[in-house]
């Protein structure tokens, strides 16, 4: 039998590359899953998702095979796959969806109602989302192949534009769902917060679409460096300035149409004491301060039900210090939920293959060895304005 190895996470702060086992057309329950497919896997991307598993703030066991951002070559097709074929070349939504579920048929793959028996939705290699084995290894096992897999229609077209479309697993379409959800359209002015991958996948989506005006805030100065070299308007919001007063410099007004919540519960607080301690409120506070009556916010960042690591008793429960009342006294719409991916993933791939967005330059991919991962965790958790991704097997042109 082949072998295979794959990013384990095995305590808090701590990533290895480990031996596991080859992957078999099996579910987590142990039933055959001739509907699937088994790839070996062209790149696959380190995640803020991961990040939360890997610092200890989630209730993932050790052990747990890592990653969910995986783009892969067809290497064995089940008995009941009829759309592909060993050698394509596929992108992997995040999502793991039947495809036949209500919410599946209603494009809400983010909460499919079978792939996981403990609640609606699943995902690779993340913690209560179904025991499905994760994609940074070598190889890896996909469900429901015919509905979940998008072929690239020409493999040394797909090659050369891997860097981007490598993004298409996850990273772009939920910066493009948190833009599409803030009723981000041609000529809207959107503050996008937090300048990690998603924030700028979201502006980058928001230029798509024909923003008008796009800003980023984060609390890490060097973290806006790079947005602001590509052309993007930023606030520093390690400054003791208030974020209406940083966006009324540049827009004239302390409002804004709409805005991304980019950053999700580990949020810090804004100003120079602020930055330096978590307030998991303090995003969605203040994009209600800051977007117009009856605008929208879209939240592709993550909340959790469950936070070990939470500043207190309620944060430890996904309860957080809201200012709903704020929120409704302004009519403003609010958009959450895991990003599903196959709504937009294939119009997103039309959108690398001719030129119109260039994802892997305004995330700043950096593509490591399996070997690396451990290091490309480390650097990415220190705040290094990096998109890792993984290449296990060489075969991402240089």
């Amino acid at each position: 039998m082949a072998s295979n190895r794959g990013v384990a996470y095995v305590g808090p702060g701590r990533v290895e590359v480990q031996s596991i086992p080859f992957p078999k057309l099996e579910d987590p329950r142990g039933r055959r899953a001739e509907h699937g497919v088994i790839l070996r896997v062209v790149s696959t991307n380190i995640c803020g998702s991961d990040q939360h598993m890997v610092r200890g703030r989630t209730t993932a066991p050790s052990g747990l095979i890592l990653g969910h951002e995986i783009t892969g070559e067809v290497l064995e097709v089940g008995r009941d796959v009829e759309t592909l074929q060993k050698g394509d070349l596929v992108s992997v939504p995040f999502n793991v969806a039947c495809g036949r579920c209500r919410t599946c048929k209603e494009q809400h793959t983010g909460v499919c109602l079978t792939v996981n028996p403990s609640r609606a939705g699943g995902a690779y290699g993340y913690v209560d989302m179904g025991g499905w084995i994760g994609g940074q290894a070598e190889y890896v096992m996909v469900p429901y192949a015919d509905f979940n897999l998008l072929k690239f229609p020409d493999r040394d077209q797909a090659m050369a534009k891997i860097r981007d479309l490598t993004c298409l697993s996850d990273i772009l379409p939920t910066g493009y769902h948190g833009a599409v959800t803030a009723g981000v359209g041609p000529g809207s002015t959107v503050y996008i917060a937090g300048a990690g991958p998603v924030g700028l996948a979201a502006a980058a989506s928001a230029r798509l679409l024909g923003a008008a005006a796009v800003i980023i805030g984060d609390v890490n100065p060097k973290r806006l460096e790079h947005p602001r070299a590509l052309g993007y308007l930023t606030v520093d919001l390690s400054l003791d300035v208030p974020l209406g007063e940083q966006i009324a410099e540049i827009l004239g007004t302390p409002e804004v149409d709409c805005a991304v919540d980019a950053v999700g519960f580990e949020a810090r607080g804004h100003g120079h004491d602020g930055a330096q301690h978590e307030a998991p409120a303090t995003v969605l506070n203040s994009l209600m301060e800051v977007t117009r009556e009856a605008g929208r916010i879209g939240i592709p960042g993550l909340y959790v039900t469950d936070d070990p690591g939470g500043v207190d008793q309620a944060a430890k429960k996904g309860s957080l210090s809201i200012r709903l009342g704020l929120g409704w006294a302004k009519s403003h719409s609010f958009h959450t939920g895991q990003t599903p991916v196959l709504k937009y993933n294939r119009a997103l791939m039309q959108a690398i293959l001719w030129d119109r967005i260039k994802i892997a330059d305004t995330v700043g991919v950096e593509v490591i060895s399996l070997d690396q991962a451990p290091r490309g965790y480390s650097e990415f958790d220190l705040g290094a304005p990096k998109k890792f991704v993984i290449d296990p097997h060489g075969l991402v042109p240089a």
